[in-house]
């Protein structure tokens, strides 16, 4: 679970940037609003320039004080201490999508990464959308088959940046058919819940809990008491024997406790409008 003063916002992909734009508006909310000066990284992206310039202006049109790109594309980079001070300039800090293994390979164990986290202790908003959702979470799933019954074979894991423990998490869930491969990727470490987050919805963690905003819903897989699997008798491709899983699905506004496993079946929007940016 995390354990910090700020808040996440997570993202499963495409979300919204011409209509109301809720999930985008939340990260403003979160980050200060008309107060909020946001930082968007774009280490994951092929196209930085687009990309960033995208975020830039929804992000000033929600009404954002402050927004700035960062582009990392080396190592070295990371290491600037004029790049590692952008950090602390703001109160909300954004990765875009991509690839993910980009955003961990150039920043993470760097100093910017070590600010990052500091950044995240001191009650700085840290959202990311699609590939920078997954990193959140201390294995990130960065590769598999969708549409496909769950094998070992279906997922590739990594090491994310840790920012919430004891979770993995998959984007455009619903959209692409990934809960084959979230299964396998719990089945392989049942304690671990896999989160799968669809496209343009958001889960807001703050301390133990998360909540659901926008269009999809979030998923929950509890594996933790499993009766009977398989994971260890099969090969890569064969398919996954596994009985007793607990499944949730969340739609807006409901939220769930990360460290009693336990869905809030009760809309939280009060709660959540309660808590934000001045």
């Amino acid at each position: 679970m995390a354990n910090s003063n700020g808040r996440l916002v997570i993202i499963g992909g495409a979300e919204d940037k011409d209509g109301e734009c809720l999930v985008l508006e939340e990260v403003v909310r979160l980050a200060g609003g008309q107060k909020a000066r946001l930082l968007v990284l774009t280490a994951a992206t092929g196209h930085p320039e687009e990309v960033g310039s995208t975020y830039r202006e929804v992000f000033r049109r929600l009404g954002a004080a402050e927004v700035a790109v960062l582009d990392i594309n080396t190592r070295l980079q990371a290491e600037n201490p004029l790049v590692v001070e952008l950090v602390n300039a703001c109160s909300g800090i954004f990765f875009t999508g991509g690839d993910q293994l980009r955003i961990t390979g150039l920043i993470g164990g760097t100093p910017l990464f070590r600010q990052l986290k500091e950044a995240y202790q001191r009650d700085v908003v840290i959202a990311g959308t699609s590939a920078g959702a997954s990193v959140m979470s201390s294995t990130m799933i960065v590769g598999g088959s969708d549409e496909k019954e769950p094998t070992c074979g279906a997922v590739r894991l990594a090491p994310g940046f840790g920012l919430v423990s004891d979770v993995v998490i998959d984007q455009h869930f619903a959209q692409r058919g990934r809960l084959g491969r979230l299964l396998s990727a719990v089945a392989q470490n049942p304690y671990v819940l896999g989160i799968g987050i669809d496209e343009n919805t958001a889960m807001i963690v703050d301390g133990p809990k998360f909540s659901v905003i926008s269009a999809g819903t979030v998923s929950v897989i509890d594996a933790q008491h499993i009766s009977f699997t398989n994971v260890s008798e099969v090969s890569p491709q064969e398919a996954l024997a596994l009985a007793d899983v607990r499944l949730h699905v969340l739609p807006d506004g409901y939220s769930f406790d990360l460290q009693k496993r336990q869905p809030r079946l009760g809309v939280d929007r009060a709660s959540r409008n309660a808590k934000g940016g001045n």
